[in-house]
């Protein structure tokens, strides 16, 4: 397909990493619901939601930790790698120790691991292309193509299991495809561009006792206020979504005051601000597959499927966040090859952020049509996400190319840090959005966040010229 050599190896770990992360995510929120004579941990559903949305959301929140170790320690290719285990050991918590325990252990080590390895694999990827290079935004949607194999398999697979065997089967398949992934990593990252090992902003040797006391004693932050409740799982949702505000405020001041970045870098910091918000309303939705789509999908949608020679069979709750990945795997190829055939004539990136994030808002009030249908067709809501797809394909792999080309030089993972850090904002609010659904209010909450999401979509779309001049010279 024209595209350098090392792409296929970063696809392939990327695939394995995506097939454990999303094989465990899909069983997540119905392991910690269903009862414990269901294998389940017995929590409350809106609890469980919304933790599930703060776990999401968590990930890209330690994705500034993986960015500042990236940046300032190790180079992007050595925290990639001690992610890439930490992934591992996780899943394997989860398969081994049981109840809250093993959850507590296994969410904690994916993600940090994974919030790692987010900060730094779309660097590996844009390393391999020049700024100007045409192929870009083609091999960051061939790069996605591969997440979405794994985002396909992982649910598909781990869902049987755990359907078929229960839920530790499930997150133990989780753990071996990860486990093949970092095998086959360690295998070709000797092929990686030499600068993927350089420290871009190395931190001084001075200052290290400075920056370990200050982890030392957010962690011991962290623990008081976990065991004086302050932290529990009810409010973690909101508390990641102020965070993630937090995040993102901190950083955007640090790049437009820091000397280190020049006139033109500091005015595409700017011309991000508006891409930051729509990226954030898409995915407050987009998420909500792992979230509110979760319980409809249990509760809501008719899973009985009539199969030869076998008679009727349910369908795994997991499976129906399989329709998002398997209409990437099938349409990644047709976008990155409009995207190439277009050339300079494709529209500008904050002109398909527009059209993604409208065309988010339509798939959430297409389940209004079903809102008094006591058994849902399977096939509704995966026509509900195609066009979530479409959107997705319009503005998620554009976005990660994005941050890569408007990444000031002396701070190239922090920007992907940034762009993470807006996914984590919408993430956090699926969960604390999710807390609001019932069967019930359903025309309400779809009908409000659908509508609310096209106006920011048709905002995006009125003010894409401006934005794209401040971009200065990035399309």
């Amino acid at each position: 397909m024209g595209q350098p050599r090392p792409l296929a190896n970063l696809f392939s770990v990327e695939m394995w990493e995506r097939f454990s992360f999303y094989g465990m995510q899909g069983i997540l929120a119905i392991y910690m619901y269903f009862a414990a004579t269901d294998g389940g941990l017995g929590i409350d559903e809106n609890v469980a939601l919304g933790i599930v949305g703060a776990y999401g959301g968590s990930v890209y929140i330690f994705s500034i930790l993986g960015a500042l170790i990236s940046d300032r320690l190790l180079g992007p290719e050595k925290t990639l790698f001690g992610s890439a285990v930490m992934i591992m050991l996780g899943h394997i918590a989860l398969a081994l120790i049981p109840g809250v325990p093993g959850l507590v252990a296994g969410l904690l080590l994916v993600g940090v691991g994974s919030g790692g390895l987010k900060s730094t694999a779309a660097t590996l990827v844009g390393s391999l292309y020049d700024v100007s290079d045409p192929r870009r935004d083609a091999g960051f949607s061939i790069y996605y193509m591969g997440i979405n194999i794994g985002g396909l398999l992982g649910p598909l697979l781990t869902g049987l299991l755990q359907k078929e065997w229960g839920f530790h089967f499930g997150f133990g398949l989780a753990a071996i495809g990860m486990a093949i992934g970092l095998t086959q990593y360690v295998l070709t990252r000797k092929g990686l561009p030499a600068s993927v090992h350089v420290v871009p902003d190395p931190l001084p040797r001075s200052k290290y006792p400075l920056w370990g006391g200050i982890a030392l004693g957010g962690l011991v932050l962290i623990l008081v206020l976990v065991l004086t409740g302050v932290v529990n799982p009810a409010n973690l949702a909101t508390i990641m979504t102020a965070l993630s505000v937090i995040g993102a405020i901190v950083i955007f001041a640090l790049l437009l005051t820091t000397p280190k970045i020049s006139a033109d870098e500091r005015s595409r910091v700017i011309a991000f601000i508006p891409l930051f918000i729509g990226t954030a309303a898409f995915f407050a939705l987009f998420q909500q597959q792992f979230t509110v789509i979760t319980l409809y999908s249990d509760t809501r949608l008719d899973r009985a499927l009539q199969l030869p020679f076998l008679g009727e069979w349910e369908m795994p709750i997991s499976w129906a966040q399989s329709f998002n990945p398997f209409y990437i795997i099938v349409l990644a190829p047709l976008f990155a090859l409009m995207w190439t055939k277009l050339g300079r004539r494709q529209p500008g990136t904050p002109t398909k952020f527009a059209i993604g994030i409208i065309l988010m808002g339509a798939a959430f009030l297409l389940f209004l049509p079903m809102a008094s249908v006591a058994a849902v067709p399977v096939l509704w809501v995966a026509m509900i996400m195609l066009v979530a797809t479409l959107g997705e394909l319009s503005l998620s792999p554009v976005g990660l190319s994005l941050a890569t080309k408007l990444a000031p030089r002396a701070f190239p993972v922090m920007m992907m840090a940034l762009y993470n850090l807006s996914v984590a904002l919408g993430t956090s609010l699926s969960g604390s959005l999710a807390q609001f659904y019932s069967a019930d209010n359903e025309t309400a909450y779809f009908g409000a966040l659908g509508a609310i999401t096209i106006a920011i979509g048709v905002v995006m779309l009125l003010i894409a010229k401006p934005v794209s001049r401040a971009m200065r010279g990035v399309r």
